[in-house]
């Protein structure tokens, strides 16, 4: 095993840094007394939009990670620009929108809300230009030695132009409309992250008057990666072109008569959250379809352009749409990196790839006729995905056919297209079970398609509810009521992640199968509270949001802390995806303070800063980032020699613990605990892909030839 150590990040933003130092300035004690410590102040929290995007930094570096194979980390380069854009559609906006509306500022940084929108402007726009860098001058390099190629205008030979342009003329022109501006032609809209072209114009169109600028959208229809057939131009197999450069080589030929003496792309990224009345609201599913009209043209809160795009242009845009300069960003290449992850499913190139496999199965569960059985014996725990998914599939398709099912009680927040778990519903109710469906309509990004399939399920006869107005349904459950002789017996699947097979091979996430009674009441009694949204009756095992998960945790926090005090074993490992919520950052330092060991692997946000003298010296944060995407949620507490091992839905959110329905459920099998705890040794112990938080708010990279989740593919995985 390699040695460890640390490398400092390569593009680092030294905000949090510098707030750190400066408030140590000011007097801020780096020791201080446990009864004596104020724990709210600012300084002892990383601003969660700046954390957000170092975050993004981190999934960037993986695209010049040499040890990753280069079409993924195309993927890589993609997924962080993708990411940059909900970042601007959500986090962007919505502090641009409390802004205006002069909301009080309450995040534990205190950060004003001006001051931060600078410091985001200032990372964003290193950022980009480092997405913008790594694509020009390293990764397309490295694919044209693998002979594939992005051609430029430039460099097409006459068979491409030939081909180019007969393209252009048979499936761009007939569907391009361009658009003269004038009184008679105002601005047009313009959809939210759409490709569009701004061109310069010179001389008279058809009616004797001078047009100099027009519009033109390319419809969302047209792939924006166009691969060339290979024999028609001598091209290999792996040549593209981009659709922005074959509308600029022959934009010319949309104004007849005229001359186009420039042409550059550009995009604008708007408000794209969902903003409902509570008090206002008849009918939810309505609400949503309402706002969805209208979300592609939210408040405009970033403008791309190309790099060469004249000052007077950029200027003429900005004013379109009322931004300022600091929300622009002039780009060296395509406006959309996104997109360049369509080129991974165009290239048959294996050796470019990760290598595939097989996600393993306890025996018991593959091939079972009878899973019912299997699980009445023992309790499974499924970790995907190095793990199969499949079984989950099978166990709601059993349940669709088997008579003695009385009925299916599930929640769905995504889904996927083409879900076999949803044909397994609509069957189920159509073989006249009782099945009762709670739909997350809000699921962001996936409003449609939730909207689409609560349709077809209330089509097929399933009770279809929408969850509780004000709060978002995120719990992951499953519960199947089954007839065995004068028993009705509970068959349980909870989870960490969403019922999506897709993001079952790409997330990592933990699934429980059990036939527990009590799980099985506390489930029950949930989906009651859903449905009926009577009071919430007493849970026997499950911690629930909003009403006893914050408090629970915060108890269990404080009971490691007396341990720590007495003596006695304390430590507390936390695998998330983001820590926020203050109150559960307060009882972490206080644990910190009292002695106990705190290991956090946290993948996105982190506002709390490990490591601080006195305050967060026994606390320990790294994020994971890798082949797959780390979503489990797990907390496990030592309790004095008695471990207790949670898998939940909820990361330790303001909205997760207060504004979202959200389970937390024990895993008490010996085995299956033990197991957990293992698994999460290994991503503490093994630093391949790691980043270490340091107390300035800076990650730093930790380098080791193990990697913890190649160690739990190769555990887990069927042999190929």
């Amino acid at each position: 095993m390699t040695e460890k150590k640390t490398v400092p990040m390569r593009s680092e933003h030294p905000e949090p840094a510098q707030r750190w130092q400066d408030s140590a300035a000011m007097g801020a004690p780096e020791e201080a007394p446990a009864a004596a410590a104020n724990l709210a102040r600012p300084e002892l929290y990383i601003n969660r939009e700046l954390s957000l995007l170092e975050f993004n930094s981190r999934v960037l570096e993986q695209a010049k990670d040499e040890a990753t194979p280069l079409l993924e980390r195309l993927i890589f380069l993609s997924i962080s620009c993708s990411n940059l854009d909900e970042f601007f559609e959500v986090r962007v906006a919505g502090l641009i929108q409390r802004m205006e509306l002069g909301t009080i500022q309450t995040e534990p940084d205190r950060m004003a809300p001006q001051e931060l929108l600078s410091a985001i402007s200032a990372r964003a726009h290193s950022l980009v230009a480092e997405q913008y860098r790594v694509l020009n001058a390293i990764l397309l390099p490295l694919l044209e030695r693998q002979s594939i190629r992005f051609i430029r205008r430039a460099h097409w030979n006459p068979s491409q132009q030939a081909w180019l342009h007969q393209y252009f003329e048979e499936e761009l022109l007939p569907i391009l409309s361009p658009m003269g501006l004038d009184p008679a032609h105002p601005f047009p809209r313009i959809l939210n992250k759409s490709l569009n072209f701004i061109a310069s114009l010179s001389g008279k169109d058809a009616f004797g008057r001078d047009i100099r600028l027009a519009i033109v959208q390319a419809p969302r229809a047209l792939p924006r990666i166009i691969q060339l057939p290979q024999g028609v131009t001598d091209s290999g197999p792996h040549d593209f072109v981009f659709l922005s450069s074959v509308i600029h080589a022959y934009v010319d030929e949309l104004f007849h008569g005229m001359k186009v003496r420039g042409c550059y792309q550009f995009r604008v990224t708007r408000n794209s959250d969902m903003y409902l009345d509570e008090e206002e609201i008849e009918d939810l599913l309505q609400a949503v379809e309402g706002e969805l009209t209208s979300r592609n043209y939210g408040d405009e809160v970033r403008l791309e352009v190309a790099g060469n795009c004249p000052e007077s242009i950029v200027d003429f845009l900005l004013g379109r749409f009322g931004l300022t300069r600091d929300r622009l960003y002039q780009v060296e290449g395509p406006v959309n990196l996104s997109r360049m992850r369509q080129v991974y499913d165009l290239i048959d190139r294996p050796d470019l790839k990760y290598p595939p496999f097989i996600p393993g199965c306890p025996s018991p569960l593959t091939g079972n006729k009878d899973l019912f059985e299997a699980i009445r014996n023992q309790d499974f725990l499924l970790h995907h995905p190095f793990e199969s998914f499949v079984p989950v599939i099978e166990l709601i398709r059993q349940a669709a056919q088997d008579p003695l099912v009385m009925a299916i009680k599930q929640t769905l927040y995504r889904t996927g297209p083409n879900s076999l778990i949803v044909d397994a519903l609509v069957k189920a109710a159509q073989a006249g079970k009782e099945v009762t469906v709670v739909i997350e309509l809000r699921a962001r990004f996936d409003e449609k398609a939730n909207i689409s399939l609560a349709t077809r399920l209330q089509m097929a006869g399933v009770q279809v509810v929408y969850g509780i107005v004000g709060y978002k349904t995120h719990a992951k459950m499953l519960l199947i009521l089954r007839r065995e002789g004068k028993q009705l017996c509970y068959y349980l699947h909870l989870g960490t992640g969403n019922y999506h097979p897709r993001t079952a091979k790409l997330y990592t996430d933990y699934c429980l199968l059990t036939a527990d009674r009590d799980l099985g009441e506390d489930v029950r009694r949930v989906f009651v509270q859903l449905t009926s949204l009577g009071k919430m009756s007493k849970l026997h095992k499950l911690l629930q949001s909003p009403f006893t998960l914050h408090k629970a945790l915060l108890s269990k926090i404080e009971r490691e802390t007396l341990h720590a005090k007495s003596g006695r074993p304390a430590r507390i490992i936390i695998k998330v995806n983001s820590v926020v919520e203050p109150q559960l950052i307060q009882a972490l330092y206080r644990a910190s303070m009292a002695g106990v060991e705190i290991k956090m692997i946290v993948r996105g946000i982190c506002c709390l800063r490990p490591g601080i003298a006195g305050i967060s010296e026994t606390i320990e944060v790294r994020s994971i980032i890798g082949r797959f995407l780390e979503h489990s949620r797990v907390y496990v507490f030592e309790n004095g020699g008695e471990p207790e091992v949670y898998g939940s839905s909820a990361d330790l959110m303001d909205r997760n613990m207060f504004r979202r329905v959200e389970i937390c459920f024990p895993i008490e099998n010996k085995k299956l605990s033990e197991r957990v705890r293992n698994d999460l040794e290994v991503y503490l112990q093994n630093d391949g892909q790691a980043w270490l938080l340091q107390s300035d708010g800076v990650y730093r990279r930790l380098v080791s030839d193990r990697q913890a989740q190649s160690i739990l593919l190769d555990e887990l995985k069927k042999p190929i």
